[in-house]
């Protein structure tokens, strides 16, 4: 089986040392499930002094990626058939685990990653997708391309120990995880709920089933559907007593 690639256009490819610490991306590396290839936009600059931005046109704070580096740094490198460029932007799409499954479909992801107050606007033509994974602004689009690789990574098969680990985790589906508990049992006066000891799994199914919909109610009642409601069994009068 071939490796997933993920090729980074950065300005920061140090950033990048993280995931040498990630297990799951190391994992991953040493097991040549992924290839991260690391394209400095620095070296794609113009002049004796390789020139990445420039001040914007029309005034205003700050500085703006030029295009000529990222389009340089984006030709230089080899596409395949099953490829996506996704740039990372404040202004994009926020990234859902749907998105995350969907590109498993593919064996190329190339990450533009934006710096200083944005990018000209002529490199949004590169993109395939536009992504975000929040709400909010960061100096650059280096943690959010860090955060797509690990996401991607993890759904790979041959990653994690235990593939199961991935069905019941939150944003797989429409509820969130269900509570989990390990050793000891009782901890400062804490104590694990008897039904998880009790070693009757129909009664631990239903239970896990319940906590699904009781924090999902309680936190994100916005990722809830209807047939949430149909597939458990449970209707409106259930969930008003959580």
């Amino acid at each position: 089986m071939s490796s997933f690639n993920f090729d980074v256009i950065t300005l920061f490819p140090k950033a990048f040392e993280l995931i040498n610490n990630l297990g799951v991306i190391t994992r991953a590396l040493d097991k040549n499930l992924i290839d991260v290839n690391l394209h400095d936009l620095r070296e794609f600059g113009e002049g004796s002094y390789k020139q990445v931005d420039d001040k914007p046109y029309g005034g205003g704070a700050g500085m703006v990626l030029k295009p000529e580096p990222i389009y340089k740094a984006h030709e230089s490198i080899r596409k395949s058939p099953k490829s996506k460029t996704l740039l990372m932007t404040p202004q994009g799409k926020v990234l859902k685990q749907k998105d995350l499954l969907r590109w498993l479909n593919l064996d190329q992801i190339i990450i533009i990653c934006g710096q200083y107050e944005g990018f000209d606007e002529r490199v949004r033509c590169l993109a395939d997708e536009e992504v975000s994974i929040g709400d909010y602004v960061l100096s650059g689009g280096e943690i959010p391309a860090i955060s797509i690789i690990n996401g991607l990574t993890r759904l790979l098969p041959g990653t994690l120990g235990d593939p199961d680990s991935l069905v019941d985790e939150s944003h797989n589906s429409s509820l969130l995880e269900y509570p989990q508990y390990t050793r000891p049992q009782v901890f400062r006066n804490m104590k694990v709920p008897d039904v998880l000891t009790n070693g009757n799994h129909k009664d631990i199914r239903l239970w896990r089933k319940e906590q699904q919909l009781k924090r999902t109610f309680n936190r994100r009642r916005d990722l809830m559907k209807s047939n949430d409601i149909k597939k458990f069994d449970c209707d409106e009068n259930d969930l008003r007593r959580f």
